[in-house]
């Protein structure tokens, strides 16, 4: 699961459309989706938008593993942080993921535990 969690955050801080793109064609299922308490996604073009939108709205920021990763069968959860590189998060989040049966990401549920005000 390194190798998802890996992909995940790489595919999040992806600066630029192509990179995502390619991120998301790699190591995201097809019909993918990604649900949080702002946002639904389905597929790939649509959380590919959705990571977009992210990234506008915290422009320079970058997406980090907050401690340990705790994974099973087919899925991880894991706390993350968003905020300016090398510094203290200023979002702070936890998401489980879950693969299909060749290892790309199939399934994101994510929940918000500090938002900035």
């Amino acid at each position: 699961m390194n190798t998802v969690l890996e992909s995940y955050l790489a595919t999040w801080n992806a600066g630029d459309d192509a990179t995502r793109s390619q991120l998301l064609g790699e190591h995201w299922a097809e019909t993918a989706s990604y649900i949080d308490p702002l946002a639904e996604a389905v597929g790939r073009d649509a959380v590919g938008a959705t990571i977009a939108a992210v990234r506008g709205q915290f422009p320079g920021f970058v997406f980090s593993l907050v401690g340990e990763p705790d994974a099973h069968h087919r899925q991880v959860r894991f706390q993350w942080g968003l905020g300016p590189a090398n510094a203290e998060p200023v979002v702070i989040g936890f998401d489980v993921v879950t693969t299909d049966d060749a290892g790309r990401i199939d399934q994101v549920l994510g929940f918000l535990d500090r938002v900035p005000g």
